[in-house]
């Protein structure tokens, strides 16, 4: 089993980076859909999203945005961080089968109160910029070191 641990806000650094990679299946796109009850079916229906804008099954925007904050809450700043606001700009859809990798980076710090603003950005595997943004977090003052949780697998039926 792998750990998690966390940057403090001391640590932290302007520049810092951190990344994650996924490729989205339709199992993601199922899921999501499952969680947030989002069924348009420019997401969920392949002969609808064919005759779309995208003619394509496309993630929801938010699927990108939650790995946004995987990496917030896993690497940077990490376990103990605190989503304050988050922007996001939709530049292109993600379609399935695409890789995504998500890089977050410190672009500022105010250190009265522990508040970190970092550049937000996903680029698919052309090198296209799919969402761009900016979070805003309370970085942690303590060191946190866990075990990285196994998750269950889940089955969706019909």
């Amino acid at each position: 089993m792998s750990r998690i641990e966390n940057r403090t806000f001391d640590e932290l650094q302007i520049g810092d980076s951190a990344s994650i990679v996924r490729t989205l299946t339709f199992k993601d796109i199922e899921l999501f859909a499952a969680m947030s009850g989002d069924v348009n079916p420019a997401h969920v229906d392949p002969e609808f999203a064919r005759s779309d804008m995208f003619h394509k099954v496309v993630a929801h925007g938010m699927w990108g945005g939650a790995l946004i904050s995987t990496v917030l809450g896993t690497k940077l700043p990490g376990p103990g961080t605190f989503y304050l606001a988050q922007t996001l700009r939709f530049r292109r859809p993600i379609g399935l089968g695409d890789t995504v990798t998500v890089t977050v980076k410190v672009a500022q710090k105010s250190g009265q109160d522990h508040r970190v603003s970092l550049d937000c950005a996903a680029l698919n595997q052309r090198g296209e910029v799919v969402i761009e943004g900016v979070a805003d977090v309370i970085a942690p003052m303590e060191k946190v070191s866990r075990e990285r949780v196994t998750l269950s697998d889940v089955a969706l039926r019909k």
